[in-house]
């Protein structure tokens, strides 16, 4: 039988020695007042018996006391076991340090963390993830609930119920993001938060939680969604939710990996796809897929193709999930015949005077309005199927394998909608076969590479052609034109409503914006025959 040398013989002294023989040992006191058969002498002569008893605790009611003769024995080499009652409930995942007494009768819930010297007496109840620092001492009955924290030597009185107190968090500097945290099941490990990604219309902030080992990783990315720009975050929610429960199902029947394919939203404690503030503002979260990375231009032709691959494999794996059930969040988004006529109400008003500024692009919009139409109509026709869309297949939407290059996950889902198929073939050629920026001033710069739209076709049509309706891949080259056409028309619409919709810094930003989408239409119309013998060659 192991042997237990306990300082102090007093009323805890006793007690302790009961939960100790109950556990299996012989004990043994030191004390300076008490004499008796088990009293082997007084409390200074303890390192002169470390050879005799290994194993020693100390067991004095004051907290303080009690402590200091916890870390005397440590420091003189002792063993100092923690000691429970077998008729106590303690979790496996419990970490309790030298020292700490557990009475029987208490419980001590899952993955509390309990510090040196501490006494949690009987009946106490401590729940589940709440810590109690060095020398705290929990009374008769007291009840810790979850996720609480007991500064060190504090004393809960018999009978006390403690609540949670928030905790401060690194990088925390307003309410509303704090109500978020703890609305996720964050709040009490969070190890801090700060401002993350390169986005102007969201509020994002990576989450950092500490790992197994205690280091801070990133692991959750928590978004306030600008009410703004998306005026229905329920719908837009219920989308993505929707969406991403589909594609992680998808991912798993290929054999893919859906923790890194895909992003995975989690809800709130609640249960709800989003939290709501107390300004009425929601927050979402999802998880941060590691060794990943984000480009904001293309860098290299093989950046496109993946792009392509990436968004042609997205529209595939959503090839069976129901469209109409999504709802339209930004109505009519890519209806060009409604664009057109957004175009002419603000031509007709023209409520800065500025059409006098802009005929020629005035005239080059009015030149197209017949072909505004051609998707449109073949889509209420039938002849196009609706398909769940992106509508934002720019580069910076997708994720890549640091390690591979590979694409790996289309992100920013909050324009998912039901759309065309060549809508998002067409945005993304607008964006990325493009020799210049959106906003360039001098044209001479700006043109459409065709080779660019070859490599996009061949990566799109290798990914999605199998699921593309011959109609829909005969759109394709009508989606670059039209939606190039789209995004001028409400570049030139803004700038003559007064730059109302899109971010300015300066009075023509608008119009050199809608100057550059024109080229570009112009350039693909002295090569539509070629583009579309390209999408033709890649089916």
């Amino acid at each position: 039988m192991e042997q237990l040398l306990i300082l102090g013989a007093g009323g805890l002294g006793r007690v302790a020695a009961e939960t100790a023989e109950a556990a299996g040992y012989e004990v043994f006191f030191l004390d300076d007042a008490a004499r008796g058969a088990k009293v082997v002498g007084r409390c200074m002569d303890y390192a002169d018996l470390k050879d005799r008893f290994p194993r020693a605790i100390a067991a004095f009611g004051n907290n303080r006391l009690r402590l200091r003769w916890v870390n005397q024995l440590l420091e003189a080499g002792f063993e100092v076991p923690a000691l429970v009652h077998p008729a106590a409930l303690v979790s496996p995942s419990v970490k309790l340090g030298e020292g700490t007494i557990v009475l029987q009768g208490a419980i001590v819930n899952t993955a509390c963390q309990v510090g040196q010297g501490c006494l949690i007496n009987c009946g106490a109840i401590v729940d589940h993830d709440t810590r109690l620092e060095d020398g705290v001492h929990i009374c008769l009955g007291a009840v810790i609930k979850a996720n609480c924290c007991i500064k060190p030597l504090q004393k809960i009185e018999a009978g006390t119920v403690i609540f949670s107190t928030r905790r401060k968090i690194d990088g925390v500097d307003n309410l509303m993001l704090e109500d978020a945290l703890y609305a996720f099941g964050f709040g009490n490990t969070c190890s801090y938060v700060k401002p993350f990604g390169a986005g102007h219309i969201n509020e994002t902030y990576a989450v950092y939680m500490p790992d197994e080992n205690g280091e801070d990783e990133l692991r959750y990315v928590l978004q306030r969604v600008n009410t703004h720009v998306f005026k229905r975050p329920k719908e837009v929610m219920e989308n993505i939710i929707g969406v991403t429960e589909f594609l992680r199902r998808s991912i798993i029947a290929e054999g893919g990996d859906p923790d890194r394919e895909t992003l995975s939203y989690i809800r709130t404690k609640a249960g709800d796809n989003f939290f709501e503030d107390s300004q009425g503002q929601p927050w979402r979260c999802y998880n941060f897929i590691a060794d990943s990375v984000c480009y904001q231009a293309v860098e290299r032709p093989e950046q496109f193709y993946e792009s392509a691959r990436s968004f042609g494999r997205f529209l595939k794996q959503l090839c069976d999930y129901p469209a109409e059930t999504l709802h339209e969040t930004i109505p009519r988004f890519h209806d060009t015949p409604n664009r057109y006529a957004d175009f002419s109400r603000a031509l007709e008003r023209d409520v800065k005077d500025r059409a006098s500024t802009c005929r020629a692009e005035i005239e080059f919009v009015q030149a197209h309005k017949d072909e505004c139409g051609v998707l449109m109509d073949q889509l209420k026709t039938g002849e196009l199927p609706l398909r769940v869309t992106h509508n934002d297949t720019k580069l910076n939407n997708i994720l890549f394998d640091e390690a591979t290059g590979k694409g790996l996950c289309i992100i920013d889902l909050d324009t998912i909608m039901p759309g065309l198929a060549a809508s998002d073939f067409g945005d993304s050629i607008r964006f990325g076969a493009s020799t210049a920026a959106e906003d360039e001033k001098d044209l001479s710069k700006v043109h459409f590479d065709i080779e660019l739209f070859r490599l996009y076709a061949k990566g799109y049509l290798e990914t999605a052609g199998s699921v593309l309706t011959s109609a829909e891949k005969k759109s394709l080259a009508w989606g670059a034109k039209l939606l190039t056409l789209e995004c001028g028309m409400r570049f030139l619409t803004d700038y003559l409503q007064g730059d109302t919709y899109f971010k300015t810094t300066h009075p023509t930003h608008n119009l050199e914006r809608a100057r550059t989408q024109f080229k570009l239409v112009d350039e693909m119309e002295h090569q539509f025959e070629a583009m579309q013998a390209i999408v033709a060659e890649y089916c």
